[in-house]
């Protein structure tokens, strides 16, 4: 197979100088603009602006407070099946992992959502592993079952074409999630040699599908700790870029998961620290005042408050990672160990302690001129 070709490799090596600036005043500069691009990024993301950190960080909390102010959006992933087709060697889902498989039926993932909305959570990601057998059929018959327990439903699923994407909004889905995993293509096509992933192009262009498709909210993302960081997030924020440019009726809330855990024979290529953790998310949220920033329990409770703070604005919380975990705890392999375990309540009071707004659920089918009728559907209260 032929190496894929990275639409952003040129503005990447052209960029090469700013990334690799290590002079904090032109950091700062960078900071200051008004209209920031890829080169600012590149400044945001260099070892000069990590010697200008505190700075930064006060300067991405003034635009966070001022854009999102005190709100803080909760939602929880709920995991439908963990069988997949890819042998992707840093996932706890890949073919390769010897271990007993499960998928929800309709009425399992019902249950799961039922408990999900006793803990006031009604904003939900389904999930699951590259399942031929979560298809349009299946997904759309579970998605009709989930209008009653939420009133927002993303997906994190395999990529998909645009009729299938503008099947699930009709459904009811109104955001997509999918991480490119790795923008660098030799590191791509090295972890995904065959398979459900293997085109570079065609996951590339997924998040632009959904937009066209119609959908609210794209969520992109790289899988941090598989190629240098510094160069991810850049590609990440042109990418970014021309979402905005393209699918401008959609809003965009960038997801940042962290490899920690990771099955036997693998080692993270590229581990990423707290500290440039904290570096991506200053330098993203100012450069992309707008967007949302996504922090999943990958992290532990007391690096996202501080993240909380100065950027993100998503978080999940009380999250299981494996299919039927609300009901049945453990009962299935899970695709990554959390770092923050707190339930949802828990994870809600520390928000509130810290001076927060907390938000379970901030909009309801009922305000639409077409409500949902609740009696025919056969899993009501």
């Amino acid at each position: 197979m032929n190496t894929p070709i990275s639409p952003f490799a040129r503005i990447v090596a052209d960029l090469r100088p700013q990334l690799e600036n290590t002079s904090p005043e032109r950091a700062l500069g960078a900071a200051s603009q008004a209209r920031k691009g890829p080169t600012e990024l590149a400044l945001l993301l260099s070892p000069g602006a990590a010697r200008a950190s505190g700075e930064l960080r006060q300067r991405a909390h003034h635009v966070t407070r001022a854009r999102f102010g005190l709100a803080r959006n909760l939602y929880a992933p709920l995991y439908i099946s963990n069988h997949c087709g890819g042998r992707c060697p840093y996932c706890g889902f890949g073919a390769q992992q010897k271990f007993s498989r499960r998928r929800l039926s309709v009425e399992e993932v019902v249950e799961d959502a039922k408990i999900l909305r006793d803990q006031g959570v009604r904003h939900i990601l389904l999930v699951s592993g590259d399942d031929p057998r979560v298809d349009l059929a299946y997904l759309t018959e579970l998605l009709e079952e989930l209008r009653l327990f939420a009133t927002s439903v993303q997906v994190e699923l395999p990529a998909m074409d645009v009729e299938s994407y503008r099947a699930l909004a009709k459904a009811g889905v109104d955001g997509v999630t999918l991480y490119q995993e790795a923008y660098d293509p030799d590191v791509y096509q090295a972890l995904h040699p065959s398979g459900p992933k293997a085109d570079y192009e065609w996951r590339l262009d997924t998040l632009e599908r959904a937009g066209r498709a119609g959908m609210v909210y794209l969520g992109p993302g790289a899988l941090l700790g598989l190629a240098p960081f510094r160069t991810e997030v850049l590609s990440l924020g042109i990418h970014a870029l021309g979402l905005e440019k393209r699918c401008w009726k959609s809003s965009l809330s960038f997801g940042l998961p962290r490899l920690h855990n990771v099955p036997d024979g693998f080692s993270i290529l590229h581990p990423v620290t707290d500290e440039q953790l904290i570096q991506v998310v200053v330098a993203l949220r100012l450069c992309f005042e707008d967007a949302g920033i996504t922090i999943s329990t990958r992290e532990s409770a007391e690096l996202r408050a501080l993240l909380v703070d100065i950027g993100a604005t998503r978080l999940s919380a009380g999250s299981r990672t494996e299919p039927g975990g609300y009901k049945e705890p453990g009962s299935a392999q899970p695709q990554f160990s959390v770092g923050d375990s707190r339930t949802v309540a828990a994870v809600a009071r520390s928000l509130e302690e810290a001076g927060f707004d907390p938000v379970l659920k901030d909009w309801d089918r009922g305000f639409a001129s077409k409500g949902i009728k609740e009696n025919g559907n056969k899993y009501n209260r």
